[in-house]
């Protein structure tokens, strides 16, 4: 690639506006007149709306509009996922019954955000309460009662299986567990939002904190019933979105709806107790796990039985389990998997994607159980591992549940890690301590993993255009929340046109400039807007190179882009030009070739035609007080693969957040309810996170292994890491323990938890 600065360590663009506190989130864009929007919510998890009186909330100071669900019959509801009867559809404010805690039962639209929350304490609600059911099993036991009435069941959607129906024939063992991936809350650093302008052309401009404009504009234009011309989807900078983003919530919807009734600005912005409640949760899944294998270790066959909870409102939750198919095998040749799954409905918070959705809970069932055959054979878990990886000549291939792996070395990446954790030393030391009898006790926990990014579409959407100031600016169909798309995106038109990367301009999330994209999510943007970005580029490239050829009566091929950024003959350096005198000479027809448009500019569609797949192997090592179930993660060693590095820098900042969301998980967090469906973790008092003093300096490195489904060999990273780094430490945790008897710990590893799994034990 001519000039390419890819594989360099550069800082990134975006962050000096972050650090001077220049960020223009949503909350900070500030239109004249606007009203603000505050929803009123449900404190009831089930029930039977018979009334709600708004008339004092109508009343009060400050307020321009009161509404109740019949007020909004009219509006298009929020459709399920494909795989659920669409009765289960979710109205932008309830009508007739109330499904969760948190559900809307009344909007108030008012002159300041204090006034619309003084009217909503205002508002009561006269709700009939129904018995609810919290849980898996409460949903599906007998006589439970049924959310939906109109499908008739809590199990709203079942795939009965896949692949052999006895995958167990040629075994020698056969070994079980029964896994639990608990609920947890995506909690990004700002919440939803929305901000919908009417506008004199009798457009609506919406602002919306989203993962993909695209989706969000879709979905607007079709509850106000009108093209999608009339509705321009804009993203400001956005604080995180783990795929809870992806979502397009009511009041998002109600924002636009309510502007265009009333014919002003509107804006929504979440408040921390609403997100706890409303920002749709993720994982949810419990999982009976058995496998097979001969007395050598080597697998034979898998069988999975799954039960996804999906909430109240069934939406994409209800086919997060067909990720977790596809991955069931991970890195291991099994010949045989039967994977069956239900997807259940609860009194809840609805379910759907979060950093991984599907794939990490195929990691954490498989590297547990893995860990139970390894035990159950006296095999160490490394050599179980490495007797059963696919082979590096075994690819490209395809898993016996249809995945298509096109690169791999899997057994590189674990022997990375072990070096760098040490890790027959740390097994020495576990046996001294276990010898000595030591409070503390030590546990190494092994998780190799492959995941699939890109796995929901494989194309996009980019844009490149030269100014004559020489300059560079990039559009993009994806949208950035942190991963540092500018720097990244910079750096790759950077390296093609040979100029500074702080010469490009990025620009993403405004439907009027980007006519098509798939936003951001599934660890797709490098592999896919990325190389968008480099196919647009080099067409410009190309453009310019017969531009220069035909002013100098020279042939293409003789025409090049040196290294000070201009473009002229091979050694010919007097014929160089620089990119904004191209520009300007592009602009005029009259100084081009024959039938050539005007202009320096490119835009098109990369089709990667499929997904690609990163692996990587993760080691914690924790210590466990035998006599008060503490755990403290001492060392966390990361070794992940996603093929050629751009930005070493970008691609650790995204390892290092997703370490930290899977220990949150595996140690910390848990959204509860009680058996009633009343949450009980609804603020970041009893919800907790990871803060700095529980988390360590991680130790992280990468093999790479390019992947020849895209021009930059590149896979994805963004959710690796939580993917790999969550079922380490489970496993370390139950290692630190399993000399005393003790098989399985579900997550989150509490004390309360680990000292009740020790005194099982006995």
């Amino acid at each position: 690639m001519r000039g390419s600065i890819l594989g360099n360590n550069v800082k990134r663009v975006e962050d000096p506006r972050f650090i001077r506190g220049e960020g223009r989130y949503l909350d900070d864009l500030d239109v004249e007149g606007v009203l603000h929007l505050h929803a009123v919510r449900s404190v009831f998890p089930h029930g039977v709306i018979r009334a709600v009186d708004v008339a004092g909330a109508r009343s009060s100071p400050g307020v321009v509009a009161v509404y109740t669900g019949e007020d909004f019959a009219h509006v298009k509801s929020t459709p399920t996922s494909g795989k659920v009867d669409r009765a289960a559809s979710r109205p932008v404010v309830a009508r007739g019954r109330v499904r969760h805690v948190g559900d809307i039962v009344a909007v108030v639209v008012a002159e300041s955000p204090q006034a619309a929350a003084d009217a909503a304490d205002l508002v009561w609600a006269d709700i009939e309460p129904l018995p609810a059911v919290s849980s898996i099993g409460g949903a599906t036991a007998e006589g439970a009662p049924v959310i939906w009435p109109e499908i008739g069941s809590n199990v709203v959607h079942t795939d009965a299986g896949t692949g052999s129906s006895d995958p167990f024939g040629e075994a020698d063992v056969v070994v079980a567990g029964d896994f639990r991936n608990q609920r947890v809350a995506p909690i990004p650093l700002e919440g939803n939002s929305a901000l919908a302008i009417p506008r004199d052309d009798g457009r609506l401009e919406v602002w919306v904190g989203t993962q993909n404009v695209f989706s969000h504009r879709h979905t607007i234009a079709r509850a106000l019933d009108v093209e999608r011309a009339k509705v321009r989807g804009r993203v400001p900078d956005m604080g995180g979105g783990f795929g809870a983003k992806f979502y397009s919530y009511p009041e998002q919807i109600l924002t636009a709806v309510i502007a265009t009734e009333l014919g002003k600005p509107v804006k929504w912005i979440e408040r921390r107790g609403e997100n706890l409640v409303g920002m749709v949760h993720g994982r949810a899944m419990t999982q009976h796990v058995e496998i097979g294998a001969k007395r050598d270790g080597t697998i034979v066959g898998l069988r999975v039985a799954v039960d996804q909870e999906v909430g109240a409102y069934p939406s994409f939750g209800a086919v997060l389990p067909t990720f977790t198919r596809l991955m069931a095998s991970g890195p291991y040749r099994i010949p045989k998997v039967d994977f069956s799954y239900r997807a259940v409905a609860t009194n809840t918070t609805t379910v759907h994607a979060y950093r991984g959705a599907g794939r990490p809970e195929a990691t954490a069932f498989l590297e547990r159980i893995l860990d139970m055959l390894a035990r159950h054979l006296d095999v160490d878990p490394v050599e179980l591992r490495r007797r059963n990886f696919f082979a590096p000549e075994d690819f490209p291939l395809e898993t016996v549940t249809g995945a298509r792996y096109d690169s791999g070395d899997y057994e590189k990446a674990m022997n990375a890690a072990l070096r760098i954790a040490g890790y027959d030393e740390l097994r020495a030391e576990q046996a001294r301590r276990r010898s000595s009898g030591a409070r503390r006790q030590l546990g190494i926990g092994l998780s190799s993993y492959v995941e699939v990014t890109a796995p929901d579409g494989s194309h996009e959407w980019g844009a490149a255009d030269v100014h004559e100031d020489g300059t560079v600016t990039v559009r993009v169909g994806t949208s950035a929340h942190g991963q540092g798309h500018e720097t990244a995106f910079a750096q790759i038109a950077g390296g093609i046109f040979n100029v500074p990367y702080t010469d490009v301009r990025v620009v993403f999330g405004d439907t009027d400039v980007i006519p098509l994209g798939e936003g951001t999510g599934g660890s797709r943007s490098l592999q896919l807007g990325g190389s968008a970005v480099q196919k647009v580029s080099v067409e410009v490239v190309d453009k310019a190179r017969e531009i220069v050829a035909f002013l100098e009566e020279a042939a293409v091929g003789d025409v090049v882009v040196f290294e000070n950024g201009t473009v002229g003959v091979a050694g010919v350096p007097d014929t160089a030009i620089g990119w904004g005198d191209l520009a300007a000479i592009a602009s005029d027809r009259g100084r081009l070739p024959e039938g050539m448009e005007p202009g320096l500019g490119a835009e098109g569609v990369f089709d990667q035609g499929g997904s690609t797949y990163p692996f990587g192997t993760h080691i914690s090592v924790v210590e466990v007080d035998i006599e008060t179930g503490d755990v403290e993660l001492s060392r966390h060693v990361a070794v992940d693969d996603a093929g050629n590095i751009l930005n070493r820098w970008l691609l650790d900042g995204q390892v290092h957040g997703g370490i930290a969301q899977g220990v949150g998980q595996a140690l910390f967090e848990e959204m509860r309810y009680d058996e009633d469906a009343n949450p009980l973790t609804a603020n970041l008092v009893s919800y907790i996170l990871p803060m700095a003093p529980n988390l360590p300096s991680f130790e992280v490195a990468h093999t790479e292994t390019p992947t020849p489904m895209n021009p930059l060999g590149v896979k994805g990273i963004g959710e690796a890491a939580t993917i790999g780094s969550t079922v380490a430490v489970q496993n370390a945790v139950v290692d630190a323990l399993s000399h005393l008897g003790v098989r399985h710990i579900d997550m989150p590893l509490t004390p309360a938890r680990v000292w009740a799994a020790i005194s099982a034990a006995g």
